[in-house]
């Protein structure tokens, strides 16, 4: 059987390519009117018979275009699109491979042609801020996600999780129609949206609402991706339903129901699984995570339009998780003079109930003057249960302490926070003034039991027992608000701001810890060493001077800052403990873009920013809740100085469907702030904090991809990349001062053929190389090397069928004896999908080997840890899915 498929596959091949014929196309673009070059015009080829996609450029800054692939058709549509001008269409006869055609010219759009520009889109447009892609024009299978779309198009990356690049840049924001769905998690929008109901994605830099009311521009480094409803499909009601049942009591049930009346929006949503499948999920989440964990989520979006240019966004979540866990952890100590091996497991059960609701509100009072408001409420009630046991080792094996505890909590959670941003313009020269006031108020109740036993040996030996029961009650409530003013001295170009922000924090910290009693049988004496009435607060003022130059390629701005911060701890417990520091210093920003053309730019920018030490770490009061580590605050700490620069250059090739991205970052670091520990013979640990200078960070990284079109079927996408990073931290190990450098080097590469209505296969692997050394005699430097190697094949024949493998490989050849060093994970689902593609049921089987596991390895300056918890085992499962809409 496997002979005969072999030799069909083959034939196929034979036959298909021996059918198409390459051809190349080119020409030159210039406008009517004026003779000039037309650069970033969409010039493409449309199938004759059904106006599919055949291939697509887009025009240089001389006007010049090469359209090029191969195709069995013996005639194409050919197309020019340009905004501001008609719409150009001719047959082209592929009588020969190379045709070259004479200068076009391109008539301005006196909307003559409007019927025909309703008719014809372009597969992808560039305008200044903004890149749009036409959803029907890439291929997609028939039951096709958004996420299944935005990974055909040149420049979109969507890894496994469903994180999304575009040109190398991250996707932050996901809307719909100019709206937000669904907010928290995208992965509900994009894998859960139909293909079928999109008109067009829309990329632009990431803005809020009031910077593009004000015409700020967005952040160059995040991306938005817009998705545009179908007119037809903005009113009418569509979702989907699934459930599936599986060996080993595993089961899965989601859907979700969408109410679009135009302008208004209605979605629901239910869920829940015990397999691991974070968030909302139909049936996408196979992971490999530690625990099991078994949750449900219940949510609703509603989006409307109040007025005319006034609307609200409101989103409603409900989850509900259990965890469950074991772990094994065998650490490596690294002291100066000796080492010391410490080995734990331990045991968990975490149940948690969350409710999160999120409002938006924004109300244009008129075409100068918009109001944004954003209240949010959560509240959360979480119970953990844990037991533990830990012993440390001496290089003789000799036995210096161990510990065991077991513990109980409950924790309940409230908090509301609010954004108000209030943007008014002045004139038509880009003046405006704008005022944001952000709230904040929280409330924590806690109730912990503890029953534990530590046991120190060698000449003092001492055990110390605890059964105790804790009260904790944490308050805190903060405002920040900032006001900014712009000011054009030159029109369009140059640019004034003046900034100033103040924020103020406040936070109420007690834990009152009792001793359980023996005559009272119940926890009622109270232990002060233990217990904690802090107030801490933290107040910074800052008045900032911003200049900005922008011309047509290139920006630059440049701001200064000058911080007065004040931190104040109050110990009621402990009154001589109390303290207040204050700090003042400068900050400074810098950034400068350069766009060289439509397709590359780079970016560069400096940092200057001062951190002040954690008040945990200032405050004098000594922490005893961990018997084999005491842990002391130093209030001489200094802010930590920290300079960084970062530069960047990115650019994709639309007509040869390539892509290069790249950036080099650094950071330099004076009074850092690093724990200080001590330990003594039986390694019982005494830990605070000091200042130290010298440390910093580097790293760079490159990727190159590109897209191969062999003919109108079949597409080869391949991407290469090497990252690299060096660092220097200075730190301390039983008080002796040293420095670590650490080396890491990561090349991957990834391939991925796609046959449409055959075949898609993704091969990737990935090489970890990671060498630290030491400034000391007595520390060995450590050298690690990790392999990961991955394969997803997807069929989709015969027609109706789609059979999937995730295959994955990880070789750790340097964990220690006892822990996995290599596995293969490999999940597979058999799909059929009936009753007009409405209908879907599968197969799945998870771990099909049954080798998962998160054994990892772990190595700093002061240990080496390798790690092994509970992971999820095989499993197999059937699933049927039903899809619905009216439109």
């Amino acid at each position: 059987m496997k002979y005969c498929f072999f030799v069909f596959t083959v034939l196929y091949l034979t036959v298909s390519f021996a059918q198409t014929k390459p051809f190349k196309i080119s020409g030159t673009l210039v406008a009517e009117a004026d003779k000039t070059a037309l650069e970033a015009a969409t010039i493409y080829l449309e199938r004759v018979k059904d106006s599919s996609l055949v291939t697509y450029t887009i025009s240089d800054k001389n006007g010049r275009f090469n359209l090029e692939g191969k195709t069995s058709d013996k005639r194409l549509n050919f197309y020019i699109s340009y905004v501001g001008y008609q719409t150009y269409h001719q047959t082209i006869h592929l009588d020969q491979e190379t045709i070259h055609l004479n200068a076009i010219s391109l008539k301005t759009d006196l909307n003559a042609l409007e019927e025909v520009l309703i008719k014809v889109s372009p597969p992808v447009v560039i305008k200044k801020d903004t890149l749009k892609f036409n959803a029907s024009s890439f291929k997609t299978k028939k039951d096709a996600n958004v996420e299944d779309l935005l990974k055909q198009l040149p420049g979109v990356d969507v890894n496994e999780v469903g994180k999304i690049t575009i040109n190398g840049k991250e996707v932050d924001n996901i809307l719909v129609n100019g709206k937000p769905f669904f907010s928290n998690d995208p992965t509900i929008t994009t894998r859960h949206l139909s293909k079928e109901i999109i008109e067009n994605i829309q990329i632009t830099d990431t803005k809020t609402k009031a910077e593009a009311f004000a015409g700020d521009e967005g952040d160059k480094e995040k991306k938005t991706i817009n998705l545009v409803i179908k007119e037809e499909n903005n009113d009418g009601i569509f979702g989907q339903v699934a459930a599936g049942t599986g060996t080993d009591k595993r089961y899965e049930f989601a859907g979700m129901l969408n109410l679009f009346d135009n302008d208004q929006r209605i979605s629901i949503l239910a869920g829940g699984n015990n397999i691991n499948s974070p968030g909302f999920s139909f049936g996408g989440g196979l992971t490999s995570g530690r625990g099991i964990i078994e949750s449900q989520n219940y949510g609703a979006n509603y989006v409307d339009k109040l007025k005319e240019k006034s609307d609200i966004s409101a989103n409603y979540f409900f989850s509900n998780s259990r965890t469950e866990n074991e772990s094994t952890i065998q650490q490596i100590n690294i002291l100066p003079d000796s080492r010391y091996n410490s080995n734990s497991n331990s045991k968990s059960y975490n149940e948690g109930d969350n409710h999160d609701v999120r409002l938006g509100f924004n109300i244009e009072i008129d075409s100068t003057l918009l109001i944004n408001v954003n209240p949010s409420f959560n509240t959360s009630k979480n119970k953990i249960e844990t037991s533990a046991s830990q012993a440390s080792q001496d290089e003789e094996n000799t036995l210096t302490n161990q510990s065991s505890s077991s513990s109980f909590s409950e924790t309940l959670n409230k908090s509301f926070n609010n954004h108000l941003n209030i943007t008014k313009r002045f004139g038509r020269k880009g003046a405006y003034l704008r005022l944001n006031i952000s709230n904040k108020y929280g409330v924590r109740e806690s109730d912990d039991f503890l029953n534990s036993e530590a046991a120190i040996f060698g000449d003092n030996p001492e055990t110390i027992s605890r059964d105790q029961f804790t009260d904790g009650n944490q308050k805190s409530e903060g405002i920040n608000t900032s006001t900014f003013f712009r000011w054009p001295l030159m029109v369009n170009n140059l640019f004034l701001d003046l900034k100033f922000n103040y924020q103020y924090d406040k936070q109420e910290n007690i834990r009152s810890t009792f001793d359980f009693d023996p005559d009272t049988q119940d926890f009622t004496l109270f232990n002060e060493a233990l217990s904690t009435d802090f107030e801490y607060i933290n107040k910074r003022s800052t008045p900032a001077l911003r200049f900005t130059y922008k011309k047509e390629k290139w920006s630059v701005s440049s701001e200064a800052g000058y911080v007065f911060r004040t931190l104040q701890n109050n110990d009621f417990l402990r009154p001589q403990l109390s303290l207040a520091r204050h700090f003042e210093t400068v900050e400074l920003r810098s950034n400068f873009q350069y766009q060289f053309n439509p397709k590359s730019y780079i970016y560069a920018s400096y940092g200057l920013d001062n951190v002040p030490p954690q008040l945990s770490q200032l405050q004098p009061f000594q922490d005893v809740s961990n018997p084999l580590n005491t842990v002391t605050g130093n209030p001489n700490l200094k802010p930590t100085n920290t300079h960084s620069f970062y530069f960047g250059y990115n650019t994709f090739n639309f007509q040869k469907r390539n892509g290069f991205f790249s950036h080099v970052y650094a950071n330099l670091s004076n009074n850092q702030v690093v724990t200080k520990t001590t330990i003594d013979t039986n390694f019982v640990r005494n830990t605070s904090y000091a200042n130290v200078d010298g440390g910093y960070n580097l790293s760079a990284g490159g990727s190159y991809n590109k897209t191969i079109k062999i003919d109108s079927l079949k597409t080869l996408k391949y991407n290469i990349g090497l990252s690299a990073s060096t660092n220097r931290t200075v730190n301390f190990n039983n008080e002796v001062q040293y420095a670590s450098n650490n080396t890491a080097l990561t090349p991957h590469a990834g391939i991925t053929f796609t046959w449409d209505d055959v075949i898609m296969m993704v091969p990737n692997y990935r090489l970890s190389f990671n060498k630290t050394t030491f400034d000391l005699d007595n520390f060995e430097d450590q050298e690690f090397i990790n392999h990961s190697a991955g394969l997803q094949i997807t069929t989709f024949v015969p027609k109706n069928f789609e059979w999937r493998h995730d295959i994955s490989f990880n070789y750790n050849p340097n964990v220690a004896e006892g822990f996995q060093k290599s596995a293969w994970f490999w999940n597979t689902t058999l799909a059929y999908t009936m009753f007009k593609d409405h209908g879907t049921f599968s197969l799945k089987i998870y771990d099909l080997l049954n080798q998962n596991t998160n054994a990892r390895r772990i190595a700093t300056q002061n240990y080496i840890r390798d790690s092994q918890s509970t992971v999820l085992k095989q499993y197999f499962m059937l699933r049927f899915s039903w899809k619905f809409n009216n439109f």
